[in-house]
């Protein structure tokens, strides 16, 4: 059951079979960024299992039996053994939640003792070996060791599908664990209620109520059995119930015994709502109908392979693996919480109904907005206005965009509000089926309204963030100008000539944190002095320094708005080219970092989101092979098809973007002016196929592991010397071809190329 030969599967066909007819998914490896090469590293914090893309349910296993932080999806590679299989995940996040529904299949004796750690689903975990585990897109596959149980699973949008084959003459169990959650230390998560209700003896319902990283979170289940259930068990805490039709409690368990003695598989379908039992037994009859598993895996299937052909790349085996398996955990996420009948819970905890089109959150902005967004606005472009429609309704009922959504609600995570430039840049791009008045209101509002990590009375009195006010205060300072730039480009677009005046003198206020003497952005506190002493490679994390998940290194470069003007402050082109250098030459002292900085070249963090578009920026001081050379060191070096295979947390499909992005050859620097800065292309070709039928296709002749530098470049037929591509010559189709060297070409991109613009006029 290696993954090899799940690839061995789609070759039924003659062996001359080519490339070019393989399809997509056999090239996604859901095992990449599932564990770190040791314990001191990251690796991605993704699963493994059974999903669609942009689906509510996330059928996975679970290797911890309390989920945390340093394996925030559930799963570990490096372990040894299965706790069991929930139904709700996280993909790559720094921070754990979800887990729900955990189900286990058993053979043997079932301990009665009350409070026993048997009546756990963990209790019964399982040995498991990677030579007997498999997965691709929609399916996951694995032996359970101890009890020589094949677990098969699959999934639709709202719905798990689980297929158990029991050994012969065995006596078979399914254990349900609605106490399973992520550390209860962690967020003071706990379950608040909770009932399993046996409808009868193929059926159960119930739900769980719970506080954890999103604060209060409902989460009903319908799940029926293609077998009898003979005998129920269910404890609470430390009282059992046998047979009983309904429990309720804050610490349920139960194991249903299955007559598992024919061999044949046993069938589970699970259903699940964040709104009602009822809605979760529509969901399920409507994805579910009827029993056909196999039916169930072709589907889905069938859905990945129409997202993962909207970009078509060729190149070598590896680089494909890497590219469609990053191209999959991008389309993870943002995740769909409206019920099939477009109900949904809004962050007021009213139900509403989403009859425009279906209602997404798991919305990670400080880290999504700046790759995988704008990647949505060229490859999924429909899901973008569903996208913006259900930001703005948080809006509605809670008076400001999102910073980060988790089950439709809101837990703050990190800083800014990044929504932002998600709404604007869909916008300006023309995405269709936005009310701009309306998400212009929602923008200026969440620009003016104090909230956690945003205050903006203090941002208007000082104009600049004091440290000894508001802690992360050059972080909050730096990315609040960026928000407050796209912010003008709406009002500007819209004709708002005060407001555009207003928010784009804010957007400048980056610059009263910068000492010229040192050269960098440093804290500053009320009374307007420097905070002493400073030290540029000092990390901070999320409170007690002035910067957040990083060092004044990787947030001096974070002034995407401004590129131009951060030059002028440096003095200039040279002396910004040679901070550049030492940035990603300086080696700092393992102490001098914190958990969320890895992937390192210098000072160069790639494992976290503050770094993402810094090797882009020599393009802007006339030395693109610089550019070229770091692009392509990171894409081939940093990213592997390996389980340890991401340089950081993949952070809901950013990681991901970013690779997208720049294995093709171009990054939004700024994700909201629609103006790519060109890097290193890594496929022979790349053909984006977008949702207005139109295809834009970029070619790289001469490409090797050692060309990877630019020496000329074609746009639709004629010679382009600029180190830039705008978002709309990919939209309305065409052809770019670079032709590649081992050596840098110091002419391409430098003379008619003076600079790179900071919008687009």
């Amino acid at each position: 059951m290696k993954f090899g030969k799940i690839l061995l599967s789609f070759c039924i066909l003659p062996l001359i079979i080519s490339a070019q007819e393989k399809k997509v998914t056999s090239y996604v490896n859901t095992f990449i960024g599932t564990g770190p090469v040791d314990g001191n590293s990251l690796s991605g914090n993704n699963f493994p299992g059974a999903a669609v893309p942009f689906g509510m349910i996330q059928l996975s296993p679970d290797t911890k039996d309390v989920p945390d932080w340093n394996a925030a999806s559930g799963y570990d590679y490096n372990d040894k053994t299965i706790a069991g299989f929930s139904h709700t995940h996280l993909s790559g996040t720094g921070a754990a939640d979800f887990f729900d529904l955990l189900l286990m299949p058993t053979t043997g004796k079932i301990f009665t003792t009350a409070g026993d750690e048997k009546h756990t689903a963990s209790g019964y975990r399982s040995r498991f070996s990677h030579d007997q585990e498999s997965a691709r897109p929609g399916y996951y596959e694995v032996k359970l060791l101890d009890y020589d149980v094949n677990v098969e699973l699959t999934a639709t949008t709202h719905a798990g599908f689980h297929r158990y084959t029991y050994p012969k003459n065995s006596n078979g169990h399914v254990v349900l664990d609605l106490n399973h959650t992520l550390n209860k230390s962690s967020w003071s998560t706990k379950i608040i209620q909770s009932q399993i209700r046996v409808v009868d003896q193929h059926t159960i319902e119930g739900f769980r109520i719970l506080t954890g990283w999103a604060k209060l979170r409902k989460v009903y289940f319908r799940a029926e059995f293609s077998k009898p259930i003979l005998k129920t068990l269910i404890v609470n805490g430390d009282k059992e119930y046998e047979n009983e039709p309904l429990v309720n409690g804050s610490d349920l368990r139960a194991v249903f015994d299955i007559d598992t003695r024919d061999g044949e598989p046993l069938l589970l379908k699970v259903g699940i709502s964040a709104v009602s039992n009822e809605n979760a037994k529509n969901n399920l009859q409507t994805e579910i109908s009827d029993w056909n598993f196999d039916r169930t895996v072709t589907q889905a299937d069938l859905l990945w392979e129409k997202e993962l052909s909207k970009i078509i790349v060729e190149g070598s085996a590896k680089k494909k693996e890497i590219f469609y398996t990053s191209l999959y955990h991008a389309f993870l996420q943002p995740n769909t919480m409206s019920d099939v009948n477009g109900d949904y819970i809004g962050t007021d905890d009213v139900t509403r109904n989403s009859k425009d089109g279906v209602f997404y959150s798991t919305f990670s902005l400080w880290d999504t907005y700046r790759a995988a967004h704008p990647l949505y606005t060229l490859v999924q472009q429909k899901r973008s206005t569903a996208f913006i429609r259900s930001l703005l309704s948080q809006y509605d009922t809670y008076g400001y965009l999102p910073i980060w959504q988790l089950w439709g609600q809101e837990n703050y995570c990190m800083i800014g509000n990044h929504s932002i430039p998600v709404l604007v840049d869909a916008i300006l791009k023309g995405i269709e089926g936005i009310d701009i008045e309306r998400a212009y209101e929602a923008i200026k509002r969440s620009s003016m309204i104090s909230h956690l990590n945003s205050p903006f009375r203090i941002w208007e009195k000082y104009h600049y963030i004091p440290e000894d006010l508001q802690t992360q205060s050059v972080s909050i300072t730096l990315e609040m100008a960026y928000d407050d730039w796209c912010v003008a480009q709406l009002a500007k677009k819209l004709g708002k000539t005060e407001d555009y005046t207003y928010f784009l003198n804010r957007s400048s206020y980056y610059k009263n944190l910068y000492d010229p003497k040192i050269k960098f952005f440093r804290g500053k506190n009320s009374d307007g002095k420097w905070i002493e002493p400073f030290d540029p490679l000092k990390y901070g994390s999320n409170g007690g320094n002035p910067f957040t998940e990083g060092n004044a290194w990787q947030y001096f470069w974070y002034v995407p708005q401004d590129i131009n003007g951060l030059i002028t402050l440096t003095g200039g082109k040279q002396k910004f080219a040679e901070k550049l250098d030492k940035f990603f030459t300086l080696e700092g002292g393992p102490e001098a970092t914190n958990n969320n900085a890895s992937g390192f070249i210098g000072q160069y963090a790639h494992g976290n989101e503050p770094s993402h578009h810094v090797s882009y920026l020599y393009n802007y001081v006339g030395q693109p092979w610089k550019t070229q050379f770091y692009t392509a060191k990171i894409v081939n070096e940093l990213y592997t098809n390996s389980h340890a295979g991401y340089p950081g947390n993949e952070d809901c499909g950013q990681m991901s973007s970013w690779y997208v992005f720049s294995s093709m050859g171009f990054y939004p620097v700024n994700p909201a002016n629609g103006i790519y800065a060109i890097g290193s292309p890594s496929f022979e070709s790349a053909e984006i196929h977008m949702e207005n039928k139109k295809t834009f296709k970029i070619t790289a002749k001469g490409l090797s592991d050692q060309a990877v530098y630019i020496q000329s470049v074609k746009l639709n037929g004629k010679a382009y010397p600029y180190t830039y591509l705008l978002h709309k010559d990919i939209v309305n189709g065409g052809q770019m071809e670079f032709v590649m060297g081992n050596k840098p070409n110091k002419n391409w991109g430098v003379k008619l190329n003076d600079r790179i613009p900071d919008q687009i006029n």
